[in-house]
């Protein structure tokens, strides 16, 4: 009776501790692409760099942002929200059918 529960809820962790690791990549990857942001003006580049840290995220299920304002000297934003599904199926009346992840960098440009 009691291995069940048990059961449940260390897949409900895991479930959890799997939402915990895609958060940290997505506020990788916001760091990544506010780098590349700060040195280029392109933003296929910056989303290039953005996929290159996120790799083991879904790229369709990643929006990204990316906010300037000014000139060299001045900030660059890039804002990412990933909707991160439940991968694992037993758990899935615990959670919702998808939680949805947001991650925020910003740096100083530094091109001209």
């Amino acid at each position: 009776m009691v291995l069940p529960i048990l059961l449940i809820v260390a897949l409900g962790l895991v479930q959890a501790g799997l939402f915990v690791r895609d958060q940290l990549v997505l506020v990788e990857a916001a760091r990544a692409g506010a780098r590349e942001a700060s040195v280029s003006a392109d933003d296929g580049t910056v989303r290039a760099a953005v996929d290159r840290a996120a790799a083991t995220l879904a790229a369709a299920d990643l929006a990204m942002e990316v906010d300037r304002s000014g000139q060299q000297g001045q900030p660059v934003s890039v804002r990412l929200v990933y909707t991160d599904p439940v991968v694992i199926p037993v758990v899935r009346w615990l959670f919702p059918p998808s939680v949805e992840l947001s991650a925020a960098a910003t740096m100083r440009q530094e091109y001209r």
